[in-house]
């Protein structure tokens, strides 16, 4: 089981993510959106895998008709993913949100 706590430790880990509201709900981003709280215990992630992720798991994974002209969007139930499961999500929406390039 995950939390919000969860999220937020792991997405600020990361380099370059800030934190911010976004529709009055926390949300994380690199370039663009990363993942942001939908409701409470429910997180949007980015993966090119939303199809076979709720077709396989449609308790854990799934989205709304408002995510339906965003085809990378996901909803997670984070109280149906682990740790590592959720980090593993996480970290695969950071790099389709486009981490920031590296400062020299």
């Amino acid at each position: 089981m995950s939390t919000e706590a969860d999220v937020r430790s792991f997405c600020l880990s990361l380099p370059g993510v800030t934190e911010r509201l976004s529709w009055q709900q926390p949300a994380w981003f690199a370039r663009t959106l990363m993942a942001r709280i939908w409701e409470n215990g429910v997180l949007t992630v980015k993966s090119p895998e939303r199809e076979a992720l709720a077709g396989t798991d449609p308790d854990t994974f799934f989205w709304t008709p408002h995510h339906n002209r965003s085809p990378l969007l996901v909803l997670v139930h984070l109280n149906r993913v682990a740790p590592a499961e959720l980090e593993e999500l996480l970290l695969e929406s950071y790099r389709l949100a486009g981490p920031l390039p590296p400062t020299v």
